[in-house]
């Protein structure tokens, strides 16, 4: 296997990690901007209030979207096994 190969593999898995990991980040990225902004408002300052929401949210979003994340890892991995007779020569 050559650095080429190896590269592109790399790049497809990052790709992949990328893509199933944004909405759970863009989620929680969100969820946090919104409890920022209304702890700023309202001059509230406990932790709890800012975590356990967001904790929630996540936890919701993972959920929400686990068939769509399997189906799009499947789908990769199916494809990686399928093509692996070219990384083997």
């Amino acid at each position: 296997m050559g650095a080429d190969q190896v590269s592109e593999l790399m790049r497809h898995l990052l790709r992949e990690a990328l893509i199933v990991s944004a909405p759970v980040l863009l989620v929680a990225s969100l969820v946090s901007f919104l409890l920022s902004l209304l702890q700023t408002l309202t001059s509230l300052q406990d932790q709890t209030l800012s975590t356990v929401p967001r904790i929630l949210a996540v936890v919701l979003m993972i959920l929400a979207g686990l068939p769509w994340f399997l189906r799009r890892l499947v789908t990769y991995t199916v494809g990686l096994f399928f093509d692996f007779h070219r990384y083997l020569g």
